[in-house]
Formats: C-alpha cells, structure tokens, sequence
C-alpha cells in the first residue's frame, strides 16, 4: 500500500508546468501518468511506459468514463450535421424574417441574447451569434469589436452554467470519476457559486444596457463611428463556416433543422436521468442520461433531413465522421486527463494535498487561490476544458479529504478555467470569437482584456468572502 507523501503531488504538478510551458496538454498528461505510475510501483522509467499504457486502457474499464468519451466524439458530428444541412442559416432567417432589429442597441442585445439561447456548445454559439449580427453592427456603425466581445461574454460563460450540453458533461465524467457519488448535485450546487461566469453575464448585459466603452473599445468604437470597421493594416479573421453557408444559400434552410436537435437534446437530458435514477432525477446517471441525449438528437437530426430529403445517409455519415474527428483532440485529452485523475487517486495525492494546505494555508483562501490558480493555467495553455481535466480531479479530492464543500470546490475551478480561457490569446473561443466578427485577432484580445479583469476582480473578491462565510 503506498504512503502519501511528496512524491504524491509530482504527476500532477509536472503536468501543469509542462501543459503551461509547452501548451501540450496530451504531451503533458502523459508524462504525469508516466511518471506516477513509476512512483506507484516503485520501478524504472522503462517498465513505468508499459504500466501507464495500461493506466490509460484501464479507463474504459470504467462504463461511465467510455460514456463520457464517447459522448464527446458524437457532440462534434451533431454539430457538424446541422451546420451541413443549413439549420444555423435557417435560424439566422427566422430571425431576420421577423424584424427584431432596428437599433443599435437592439443589435447588440440580439448578440447577446443569441448567446444565452444557444448552449449547445461555445464555438457553435460563437459562429451562430456572430453571423446573425455581424451585418448589423456594420449596418449601425457598432464596433465589430464589441461584437467579438458580447459574443465572447455568452458562449462559455453561459455553456458552463447549463449541465444539458457538452460542457456540462465533460464536467459530470470528470466529477463522477473523482469518486463523487451525486455529480448532477455537485455540479447544480456549484451553479450559484460559478462566480466569475455569473459576473461576466451579468457585466456584458450592463455594458450593453449603458453603452459602456472602456480603453481600447472606446477608440475602437470611435473608429467605426467614423466609418471604418477595422483599423489600419488590421487583417480580420475569416469565418469558414460562413463561406460555406454563402455557398449553399440557393438552398432553402430551415430553422427546424438546428431547433428541433436542441430542443430534442434538451428534454431527453433530463428523461434520462429520470429513467437512469428510477424516478428520482438527482439520482440519475449523468454519463448515460448525456450519452442517450446526444444520440436521441442525432436520430432526430438525420430523421428530420431524410424526411426532407436534404441529404443521403452515406453523405450524412461523412460528415459525422468528419465532425467526430474534429473533437478527437478534446477526447484524447479526457482520455489522458482520466488515466492521470487515477494514478492521482492511488497516491493519495488529493489527501496529501489536503493535509499540507490545513497546516500551512487558511482554509478561507483556498477558493480564491484555487480560482487563481486555473485562471493561470488556462490562460497558458488556451484551455479551458484542458484545465477542468487537471485541476477538477486534484481540487475534489482535497475537498473530501478536508470534509467540505465539494461544489464551492468545483465552482471555483470552473469559474478559473473560464475566465483564464476567456483572456487567452490563445484559446480556440477567443479565436472562434474573432473569426464570427470578422475583426483582428489581436484587436479583440486587447479590447475584451478590461471587461474580463474587471469581472475576475469582482469573483476573486466574491471567492474570498464566500470562503470567508462558508469554510
């Protein structure tokens, strides 16, 4: 039986540097399982290879952890289906059929609320919400950087906030294999304390409401008023997912073809959780009752465009497939980040962890160090789901070793991850961000930074107090 000690927090802790200095998360995780392994058994680097393949095969002995990773990959080609078959231009048509918008402020409101409705997940949300209302900002004069802004403000932000969709069950698998017996609770329970996405929301609606222009938004937003959407030699990011859409616009799309999907996965979410619990819905299975959710959209999805007939099975299946490999990445990172969660788990390492922070570190500034602490990982590494892989598994534990909160825990963690993605040069959101406006790249980081610093003072105060409160 091995001895927590030390050497416990290795795998982990070498992890985070390498996934920091190197920003290969895959790379990174493998080393810590590698080396945990090797610490476990108390063997040589060379036998530790073939015990940390092994670590990382045992994963799918675990139903609930293949649930997860199986889930991810499906999500990626849910989503490349609607796109293919028109259902995000269909939803643009419906509406610009209706004529919402005829200010300046309703554009802006448009974007926002775009990105609360669509949680689905934060590149689809980004690429909906930007096309929707990229050619009314231009039309209103309204930086385009304030576009990549609001935008930016209601993807992940609002997608971590919802257990229903990809975000939420990436969350659940890594909550569930920290040994947590009601991960739906944990992570609903968690909800009210997600400080930093709940500022965020909240700030960007009150941006909009008084027309609040900080630093480089207030130049930006002065440029355009002038007439010109970018500055000069600024090289805009281009949409592809938008040429695509204009290439097929001789054909009619239909709102029905993403609505109906959605709306399928969203109800089934919590069916499944009913069936799974036996009646009782915080009972439930998460892994499953997502996995069941997925593939219930997805029949619904290829129903609905086989009984229109927009499409073949065999050209359906293609971009499955297609968009499955698109999420590969994220799966292998799951995959890596579980092995590691259980090397972690048989060293002890949460309880090691524990230990040390009761003796050395006062309990109430555990939440604002562990929100800090993701921010920078996230922020190195671009990553926000890279970071809940490495830090929810290690943060659960010591919140069972020290017998507290397990969801002021997580909330913290999430809240980190977020906000370190959401500043992140480069995160895929910020980019996708900046593809979905058509604006520079780096005009977008250095316009949002104020906003997201403004609302990570605010939850870096809110964790202390809470902290504070309720340890």
């Amino acid at each position: 039986m091995f001895e927590p000690n030390w050497m416990s927090v290795l795998p982990p802790v070498l992890a985070i540097i390498l996934a920091i200095v190197t920003r290969q998360v895959i790379i990174s995780l493998s080393i810590g399982i590698w080396i945990g392994f090797c610490i476990l058994e108390s063997v040589n680097p060379l036998t530790g290879v073939g015990l940390a393949i092994d670590g990382v095969i045992n994963v799918f002995s675990d139903a609930g952890d293949t649930r997860v990773l199986v889930f991810t990959l499906i999500i990626g080609g849910l989503i490349a289906t609607i796109e293919r078959v028109g259902g995000v231009r269909g939803f643009i048509h419906l509406l610009e059929q209706r004529h919402w918008v005829n200010s300046p402020r309703r554009a802006e409101w448009l974007a926002y609320f775009t990105g609360v409705i669509v949680f689905i997940e934060s590149n689809i949300t980004l690429l909906v919400a930007g096309a929707i209302s990229r050619p009314l900002f231009d039309r209103y004069r309204i930086a385009r950087e304030k576009l990549a802004y609001i935008i930016d403000s209601t993807s992940a932000p609002i997608c971590i906030m919802i257990p229903l969709n990809a975000w939420g069950a990436v969350v659940l698998g890594l909550i569930a294999s920290s040994e947590i017996d009601d991960p739906i609770g944990v992570f609903i329970g968690a909800i009210p304390f997600n400080l930093y996405p709940i500022t965020v929301i909240l700030f960007a609606a009150f941006v909009i409401w008084r027309g609040v222009n900080i630093g480089p938004m207030k130049q930006a937003q002065e440029r355009t008023e002038r007439g010109e959407l970018l500055w000069p030699g600024a090289t805009p990011m281009v949409d592809p997912a938008i040429l695509e859409q204009q290439e097929t616009a001789g054909i009619e799309d239909r709102a029905r073809f993403m609505i109906v999907p959605i709306a399928t996965m969203v109800l089934a979410m919590p069916a499944g959780l009913y069936i799974t619990g036996n009646g009782v819905i915080t009972q439930g299975s998460g892994s499953t009752a997502v996995l069941w959710a997925v593939l219930v959209a997805l029949f619904a999805a290829w129903l609905l465009v086989l009984l229109h007939k927009r499409s073949t099975v065999h050209d359906l299946m293609e971009v499955f497939l297609r968009g499955a490999g698109g999420f590969l990445p994220v799966a292998l990172i799951l995959l890596f980040a579980l092995a590691l969660g259980d090397v972690a788990n048989l060293l002890g390492t949460g309880s090691y962890v524990a230990q040390l922070t009761q003796d050395t570190i006062p309990l109430f500034l555990l939440l604002p160090l562990l929100f800090l602490t993701s921010s920078f990982i996230a922020f190195s590494i671009g990553s926000s789901w890279g970071t809940f892989a490495i830090m929810i598994p290690l943060a659960l534990q010591i919140a069972l070793s020290l017998d507290v909160s397990t969801s002021l825990f997580l909330a913290a963690i999430l809240s980190g991850s977020v906000f370190g993605d959401h500043a992140s040069p480069i995160s895929d959101t910020t980019v996708v961000a900046s593809m979905a406006s058509a604006t520079d790249h780096i005009d977008h980081v250095r316009t949002q930074l104020p906003y997201a610093l403004i609302s990570a003072a605010i939850a870096t105060v809110g964790f202390f107090i809470v902290g504070v409160v309720a340890l």
